[in-house]
């Protein structure tokens, strides 16, 4: 199967212009071209293909955890400490949809001012717009305007911690999760999500009584994962190539414990490069972008079929057999591709 990249020539003169804004590191470029990828725009994904060349695996970090963990002053904290570094850094903060105008309840987060005025710090908030894969999607393709931006290390913050945002982070090279003080209820009751996803635990509000209990439970469950992974796999030996995810204790407000997660995020990385599954980790992350971008596709050809074959929905028809009906032309052009080769 041969694939084919669209040249810039082939954009308008409009995305075009955006484009060579993008990779010449022109700021309001990027603002722009987001918006045409978050409202669908004609054409913008012909851009984002032509972006794509030009991307060099920026780091990524996603940021996600309990609503009221103080998500978002970490994240402010998080931009200091690798701005000290001289990184450039970009943002994007998914938030929760308007129910009335489909745009971001938190706006474009207006609280997090610290950096406003610094250009090399660029934050982006995203609504939901109640469209999951299509958030999904559209973060992926902010990641790699980013990139192609020339952004040293991009922050993916969530609004949650359920299987939205779980889809959402699996954008980053490291996932980090923020527990609250005294939420053992809460991590028990979704461990097994949080231990699938979590590299790197932190408890913000580390001054709160709790804290240490809490980082605890994390432990523990940390340990009990890593112990029914070796049962299964019949090795009693720690592994060493194998991640164990750190706590930290932090409290955003004061910038306490920023500096050890900030480390912590390192030794992940590293980890990740020495190993070699950094490369196995953006693989699967392409397959994901991947599935993401397939699924929207059938949606949407899904869509298009049932409103042009309602003629199936008679009475004596039951769902199943209209389905299998609409999705024989599917099946069949994918069974012919496979023998194809």
């Amino acid at each position: 199967m041969t694939v084919s990249t669209p040249p810039v020539e082939n954009l308008d003169d409009d995305l075009r212009s955006l484009v060579d804004g993008v990779l010449e590191g022109d700021q309001l470029s990027l603002s722009r071209l987001i918006s045409r990828i978050e409202n669908d725009a004609p054409g913008y994904r012909d851009a984002v293909k032509v972006l794509h060349e030009h991307t060099t695996g920026t780091r990524t970090i996603g940021i996600t955890g309990q609503p009221g963990a103080g998500k978002s002053t970490l994240v402010d904290k998080l931009v200091d400490a690798l701005r000290e570094r001289g990184l450039t850094v970009g943002v994007i903060a998914v938030d929760p949809s308007s129910p009335y105008s489909g745009g971001s309840v938190l706006g474009d987060r207006v609280r997090q001012t610290s950096r406003n005025e610094d250009p090399d710090v660029f934050f982006r908030s995203m609504s939901a717009r109640g469209h999951v894969g299509g958030l999904a999607a559209a973060t992926f393709d902010v990641v790699h305007a980013m990139d192609a931006y020339g952004k040293d290390v991009i922050l993916v913050e969530t609004v949650g911690a359920g299987q939205n945002e779980v889809e959402i982070v699996r954008a980053a090279d490291t996932v980090c999760v923020v527990a609250l003080p005294g939420a053992g209820d809460d991590v028990q009751a979704n461990k097994a999500g949080i231990l699938e996803i979590a590299d790197v635990f932190a408890v913000n509000k580390a001054d709160y009584d709790g804290a240490k209990r809490t980082a605890q439970e994390l432990q523990q469950m940390i340990r009990i994962g890593r112990d029914l992974e070796r049962s299964d796999a019949g090795d009693p030996a720690d592994d060493p190539d194998t991640w164990v995810p750190s706590v930290e204790l932090t409290v955003a407000t004061t910038g306490d414990g920023i500096a050890d997660l900030v480390e912590a995020f390192d030794d992940h990385y590293a980890f990740l490069r020495e190993s070699g599954e950094l490369e196995e980790t953006r693989s699967r992350r392409f397959e994901q972008e991947v599935r993401t971008h397939l699924q929207n596709e059938l949606e949407d050809l899904g869509d298009a079929m049932v409103a042009a074959h309602r003629d199936l929905f008679a009475d004596d028809v039951d769902p199943y057999t209209a389905s299998e009906e609409l999705v024989d032309p599917f099946r069949r052009a994918v069974e012919g591709h496979l023998e194809d080769g």
